[in-house]
């Protein structure tokens, strides 16, 4: 979509439409998504895909756009802003920009040989650029381009007209002129604005800049000029612009000339002294045409003119009486149709001349180009029916016989009718496809929250084997370090309360363990009931397991205190038993399979925190060996009989000599769940269960180790604690 609608890419934000405009207010919505691409490619290029995602962001718009679909101006208006926000560039930096990168895209995208052949040099490329316009309207409906004009002055140097429907996007056009010069023509060019004015126009205020185009063609040399025999020079008749005949040996000279490849510098036309046509003939052959005076007076027009156009040679008829100017946006006059005369002109016929049977049918459009005959100072317009598909000729009641023989239109009707289908289904496959890239972007979202979940329940390279249908071997760990907690006093709670209250109080506590495995480290082995595990250097081995264990359960101590007891109102106390030693882990089970560990250290540790005491954190004499000689400040609690291990001398563990408290959490804001309702019972009816003494915490340990050992049986102590 070469060159098209690049004034249509911004909107300065302090010019905004007249809101009296009808038209100018529907152009808002007009622009196709070829020019978003082109931006977002442009960014991506330049400055990066992460560039691109936090433009996107930050200007609220979509990641792809379908290259025919229309959207509303504002998404590109956003675009633009946010990238001067981001890049520190201004407007004009950006837009300047943006026209040397759109020259570009439009050749990556198929046009390059269209845009190459426009003209043979930069002015003829210019002056066709509307006529280029004019046919992409074909395949771009709502496309609404500037339109163009160069003047020379008399010194020789280029002036660009430059009109538009938009204000304060000229400097588009600089970046898109400077890369044409230097790619198609060799030439480098600077452009600077000299005349800059809003013209109002039928359709409301239009910007008209004038640009001054210095034009420098690389290793440019001074060109002379063979001086010109005297009966070599053409004696032109400024009245009926007749040439002299040639002599044979003028003719003798081009014929040697054209032998030598230099007919195209010295190639000059040889005009008829008449027509040689009849008046007849050329209606029926050039059937849309019509020819003017300079008061818009209808002299001639062409039988189809007559046909479609009922009334329109009658006595004084004028052509602005029929007709108004779609493109270009200029008031019907002889001067400004002569200032635009290398662009295509559209006109529309007016509704309320047509017959009144004729009102209901889409009205018709003329599309051509105004030739000015001086010698009889008449103006010509050579036009064709201005139409997209097959459908349009129907709609009109028209046919493809109307239009001339030898009028490429007919072709391009045909031609453009299969081109559209193409372009449905082009957009309907873009369709699809971004409907596909919004599927899978869902598809890997909700995969990521599944794995997340899968995760949370099994090690990881546990649950991918799983995943792809393996079989989990077993592995064994020389030393690991397994942690038991327990809630004081639970059963007597749970009898105290409603169910919902327990579940809210030991998700507020499981919550707040549950992070403290991250901060830390430790693989969170399973809950049961009010009990909770961990096992540190498992499934992945680590050194320092016995350390990352320890500060977990100094956290847990801390964070058992911010949870609120709902039977007596007070904090709740915690029991804590870790234990060091060898285990073997696996996958049990094929429906809801777990990760267990097996060995005597499981049994251990679960002994370490039934025996212990409120509050404190239970060392077995392996767990104490490995954390001595760090900083860590222990205690000896003596020798007690542990059950199914005999007598064993134990410590406990009061706190990390190094780290302080709000390091053992985490220094995280974390949010903490609200405490927990409290049931209205009296906490006498619980009896010193809450100060129990050393001796009542074991025997208490003993009987809730009864609840979680999962064997029951002294002669099992050799077994593990299957999860």
């Amino acid at each position: 979509m070469p060159l098209v609608n690049e004034r249509r890419l911004l909107q300065g934000s302090t010019n905004k439409p007249s809101t009296g405009s009808s038209h100018t207010v529907f152009l808002l919505r007009t622009m196709y998504g070829f020019i978003n691409t082109c931006l977002k490619s442009l960014v991506i290029e330049k400055f990066g895909e992460d560039t691109w995602q936090e433009l996107k962001i930050l200007a609220e718009v979509q990641d792809t756009f379908m290259t025919y679909e229309v959207y509303d101006d504002v998404i590109t208006l956003r675009m633009v802003k946010e990238a001067c926000k981001m890049l520190s560039l201004s407007e004009e930096e950006v837009l300047k920009l943006f026209g040397a990168y759109f020259f570009s895209f439009c050749k990556q995208s198929g046009y390059d040989r269209m845009l190459r052949t426009l003209g043979g040099n930069l002015t003829e490329f210019i002056e066709n650029l509307d006529a280029l316009h004019s046919f992409l309207t074909l395949s771009y409906k709502e496309m609404n381009a500037p339109s163009f004009r160069v003047e020379k002055t008399n010194d020789g140097t280029m002036l660009l007209h430059y009109y538009s429907d938009r204000i304060g996007l000229c400097h588009i056009v600089p970046g898109i002129i400077e890369s044409v010069a230097k790619d198609f023509f060799n030439s480098d060019v600077t452009m600077r604005i000299i005349y800059q004015t809003e013209e109002k126009e039928r359709t409301g205020k239009r910007e008209h800049v004038i640009f001054e185009v210095l034009q420098k063609l690389e290793g440019q040399k001074r060109s002379i000029k063979p001086k010109k025999n005297s009966r070599e020079v053409m004696q032109s008749n400024d009245t009926n612009n007749v040439l002299v005949k040639k002599t044979r040996w003028d003719i003798i000279r081009n014929v040697v000339r054209f032998g030598k490849g230099s007919l195209l510098s010295t190639f000059q036309p040889v005009y008829p002294s008449r027509l040689w046509m009849d008046e007849k003939a050329f209606c029926n052959e050039f059937p849309f045409h019509i020819v003017f005076d300079k008061q818009l007076k209808v002299k001639q027009a062409g039988v189809n003119i007559q046909k479609y156009v009922p009334g329109i040679q009658t006595m004084d008829i004028t052509l602005d009486d029929y007709f108004t100017i779609v493109h270009p946006q200029v008031t019907f006059t002889i001067s400004n149709i002569q200032m635009f005369t290398n662009s295509q002109f559209v006109l529309k016929t007016k509704k309320e001349m047509m017959p009144e049977s004729w009102k209901k049918h889409p009205m018709l459009k003329l599309r051509g180009h105004m030739i000015w005959m001086d010698s009889i100072q008449c103006m010509i317009y050579i036009c064709s029916p201005k139409l997209r598909s097959l459908q349009e000729v129907e709609e009109r009641s028209m046919h493809i016989s109307d239009i001339a023989k030898h009028d490429v239109t007919r072709d391009l009707i045909l031609l453009n009718h299969q081109r559209l289908a193409e372009m449905e289904l082009s957009n309907q496959l873009e369709r699809k496809k971004e409907e596909l890239h919004i599927l899978s972007k869902n598809l890997e979202i909700e995969k990521k929250k599944t794995e997340a979940l899968l995760y949370a329940m099994l090690p990881q390279h546990v649950a991918n084997q799983l995943k792809e249908g393996k079989k989990v071997q077993a592995g064994e760990f020389q030393t690991c370090t397994i942690l038991f907690s327990d809630v004081v006093t639970f059963t007597n709670i749970c009898s105290a309360c409603e169910p919902i209250q327990i579940v809210n109080m030991l998700n507020a506590m499981y919550s707040r363990f549950d992070r403290l495995t991250s901060v830390h480290d430790v693989y969170k082995v399973e809950t049961i009931g009010d009990a909770y595990m961990v096992v540190g250097g498992v499934p992945v081995p680590v050194e320092t397991h016995v350390q990352k264990v320890a500060n977990f359960a100094l956290g847990m101590r801390l964070a058992a205190k911010e949870v609120i007891s709902p039977v007596s109102g007070d904090p709740i106390q915690i029991r804590v038993g870790i234990h060091t030693g060898p285990v073997l882990a696996g996958v049990v089970g094929d429906k809801m399979p777990r990760y267990c560990l097996f060995g005597d250290t499981v049994n251990t540790a679960s002994r370490m925190e039934s025996h212990g005491v409120p509050d404190k954190i239970h060392l077995s004499p392996t767990s104490f060996n490995a954390l001595k000689h760090l900083n860590f400040e222990i205690v000896e609690r003596g020798v007690i009989e542990v059950k199914g291990k005999g007598k064993m001398r134990t410590y406990f563990l009061l706190k990390n000599l190094q780290l302080s408290e709000e390091e053992i959490m985490g220094k995280q804001n974390h949010q903490d769940p609200e405490p927990n309702p409290k049931c209205t019972i009296d906490s006498t009816e619980l009896g010193n269960s809450e100060a129990c003494t050393e001796t009542e915490s074991v025997e208490k340990g003993e009987t809730e180790e009864k609840r979680g050992d999962l064997h029951g049986t002294e002669s099992m102590s050799k077994t593990c604690r299957l999860l």
